[in-house]
Parts: C-alpha cells; sequence; structure tokens
C-alpha cells in the first residue's frame, strides 16, 4: 500500500471514497493497524482513560504524547500519524507552536487540537510554519468540565455556529476537521460545507473518514462504552481480523449503522 498523505484524503473525498482511522499508541498495533489497511493512526489524549487509568484525558501531558507517538512510528508502514495536543498545550501561541514541533519531531505528520472558531489563529500560524492541523469540533473531551459532561453538541443553534466555526478554521488553514458527538445531519452539513477531509467519531455515516477508539472496538475498554460505539471482536476470532473487519465496514459504509448515531 502508497504511503497516505493528507493529499491521499483529499483525493478520497473527491472521489466520494471513505477512509479510517483509528487510535494506536504502540508499536505492535501500529504493525496491526497498517497491516488492516487502516489510513490513519491517532495517537489520541484518550491514553489518558485507556492505558494509564485516569478518568479523563486532561492529565496526559505533550511529553506522554510524544512517546507514544516515537513508539506508534516505529511500527508504522504507510499510514498517516496524527498527534493529540493535550491539555493545555495550547495555553499561548509560543506554547502552542513549541508542542506541535516537538510531536512533529517524534513522528506526528499533524497534530490535533480542541476547541471552536476561537482556533483560526494558532492553526494559520502552525500551517504557515509547515505544521499541518486537525481542528477538533464537536464534543471536545479537555473541555468536558465546562460542558458539564459528555454530551451531544451541535443541537438547535448551535448547529449552525458549528458549521460556521467548521468553514472558518478550514479557511484558517485547518487540513482535516474532526466532529465528535454532533448529529447526523450536522456531520453531514460539515463535510458538504468544506473541501478537506471530515473524521467522524459519532457524528453520523455521511463523513469522510470514521474514527475510533482502539479499546473500545476491541471490546476491553472498562466501564461504559459510549452509543457510537462497535465491538469487533464479537464477530471475529483474532484482534487482526478485528482490526480488518473495522477497516472494511468503514470503507463500504456499513459502520456506522443508525444505531451509532445521534438525531
Amino acid at each position: 500500500m502508497k504511503t497516505v498523505t493528507i493529499n491521499t484524503l483529499r483525493e478520497l473525498k473527491e472521489a466520494g471514497e471513505k477512509f479510517s482511522v483509528l487510535t494506536c499508541y504502540d508499536s505492535t498495533f501500529s504493525t496491526r493497524i497498517n497491516e488492516a489497511g487502516v489510513e490513519v493512526m491517532l495517537v489520541g489524549d484518550s491514553l489518558g482513560m485507556v492505558l494509564q487509568g485516569h478518568d479523563s484525558t486532561l492529565p496526559v501531558t505533550v511529553e506522554d504524547i510524544a512517546y507514544h507517538t516515537q513508539a506508534v512510528k516505529r511500527g508504522n508502514q504507510h499510514a498517516l500519524i496524527m498527534a493529540d495536543l493535550p491539555f493545555m498545550s495550547d495555553s499561548s501561541l509560543a506554547t502552542l507552536l513549541e508542542n506541535s514541533a516537538s510531536l512533529m519531531r517524534a513522528g506526528a505528520h499533524l497534530v490535533k487540537i480542541e476547541g471552536d472558531a476561537w482556533l483560526a489563529e494558532g492553526i494559520t500560524q502552525l500551517s504557515q510554519r509547515g505544521i499541518p492541523v486537525c481542528a477538533h469540533l464537536g464534543l471536545t473531551p479537555q473541555t468536558v468540565n465546562q460542558l458539564g459532561g459528555y454530551k451531544v453538541q451541535g443541537r438547535g443553534d448551535a448547529g449552525q455556529a458549528l458549521i460556521d466555526a467548521a468553514i472558518k478554521l478550514e479557511a484558517a488553514g485547518a487540513s482535516l476537521l474532526l466532529l465528535e458527538c454532533v448529529p447526523t445531519h450536522i456531520g453531514e452539513a460539515v463535510t458538504r460545507a468544506v473541501k478537506c477531509p471530515v473524521i467522524g467519531i459519532g457524528a453520523g455515516p455521511k463523513t469522510d473518514g470514521q474514527v475510533l477508539v482502539l479499546h473500545d472496538m476491541l471490546g476491553i475498554t472498562v466501564g461504559k462504552t459510549a452509543k457510537f460505539v462497535k465491538n469487533f471482536m464479537l464477530e471475529a476470532s483474532s484482534i487482526p481480523e478485528a482490526l480488518a473487519a473495522y477497516h472494511k465496514e468503514v470503507k463500504s459504509g456499513e459502520f456506522p449503522a443508525e444505531e451509532h448515531c445521534f438525531k
């Protein structure tokens, strides 16, 4: 398989073809995810919950993400590696630039940052310096305390504001967008409103790509799983088979199904 780049994802969007994304935190799973054909691996701050045992992503540091990005890079053959900028790593422009540079040096091909329309200035500064950015909109786990919990976003008037923010952030230089926990019609509207590829998690079947947390789709997450999660191990005889099934169902549009979506 050819090396996946941001241009690859743009070409897939233009062709109307879906792409798959999975979180990844180590070299072994990086190799297996590559073998399954998954186009993008996200070194997510979700590691704070699924690896470190925290009750949120807030304790994760830039050093944590950089360490796991290095490990993922060692097992990578063709996938695009995206690394999360964790909580408060963008507290100032200078901090944002330095932390993003650290993750790129660790092996990331682009960084992901959570927020809203206010991210525009930072995204422009990063893109001007050769650091591609994925803007994470909708439910942003780093602001869970402000949101009052893990709740669906973009309902009512907030839906148009989310669409407007997506358009603004693409104009500011965002190479990708990620939408989390928004109604299906908002996921579709954002995907149609921008030219850059849009990744969804709980954002309906109409986004260009889909992402799940690795531990969730393997059914090994401790505690309650979200509505948008599917356990691919239930019908698989091995982890590689489950990874391949996930990739296949995203590409075909079979996943996410109606039961994984928000109205």
